[in-house]
């Protein structure tokens, strides 16, 4: 099996490195992948710079891939339209270092290069970590439980251009209680800033990190995780509000 493994943290991210690990035990893996962090970028795409491209080799100077100075869209889109010599069977992005669950999937870098793939008709498979301490994630732990998950989505044969979305509860929470299938959280997040003065008296604001949901839909990703559940959440990326087609027909429009 063929595994095209990218991320938004970069091609050097301990996540990327230890999922790499993992998924070379379900096949052969080469990685596309960020030169630099991208997080938060969402679905954004390069189309005013070049894209430059480097191969990188591991420890012992074997090929690992292709590190893009560009987006994780970017990324797949030259792997699949350049890079690689035949097509891959699945694509994982990951493992992110954070969980990526909630409305968190509209802005995901990382999920936007799984959704990349199913554009082009390949399994994809979003892997995120959720940390709930400032110290550093147990990566490697935190694959191990990601190549069980992504085998096992692998296994059911799903359609070509499937799309899925996983995320990893802490492991500073207790042990694992198991894996749910549940939809997208879409209760509202509360977000801070941290406002500021410059040198120069100028006004400016940083975003804070502590993203909180207080009041989750229960039997959504975003209380799964909180309950220490691996979640595995099926996504589409056509946006169309489909029941609403017939009624807009019937609107007596103007030009």
């Amino acid at each position: 099996m063929r595994i095209l493994l990218t991320n938004d943290d970069g091609i050097y991210a301990p996540g990327l490195r230890a999922l790499r690990k993992e998924l070379q035990q379900l096949g052969e893996v080469v990685v596309v992948a960020p030169a630099s962090e991208q997080s938060g970028v969402g679905h954004s795409i390069t189309l005013l710079n070049p894209l430059l491209v480097q191969e990188v080799l591991d420890e012992q100077q074997q090929f690992v891939g292709w590190a893009v100075e560009g987006r994780p869209a970017d990324c797949v889109k030259l792997a699949l339209l350049e890079l690689l010599p035949e097509p891959p069977d699945v694509l994982v992005s990951g493992l992110n270092a954070g969980s990526n669950a909630g409305i968190n999937v509209l802005y995901s870098g990382t999920v936007a290069a799984a959704i990349e793939g199913a554009f082009f008709g390949r399994t994809s498979i979003a892997v995120s970590m959720e940390y709930t301490k400032p110290k550093p994630l147990d990566f490697p732990s935190g694959a191990a439980y990601a190549r069980e998950v992504v085998a096992q989505i692998i296994a059911q044969r799903p359609p070509k251009g499937t799309l899925f979305n996983v995320n990893i509860p802490s492991l500073d929470k207790g042990p694992i209680k198991g894996v749910r299938v549940v939809p997208q959280n879409v209760a509202p997040y509360v977000e801070t800033f941290d406002r500021r003065v410059d040198p120069r008296g100028r006004v400016y604001f940083w975003s804070k990190p502590d993203i909180d949901c207080p009041e989750p839909l229960p039997d959504t990703d975003v209380s799964a995780l909180a309950d220490s559940y691996i979640t595995v959440t099926p996504l589409q990326f056509n946006l169309t509000r489909h029941e609403l087609l017939p009624q807009m027909k019937d609107w007596q429009w103007r030009w």
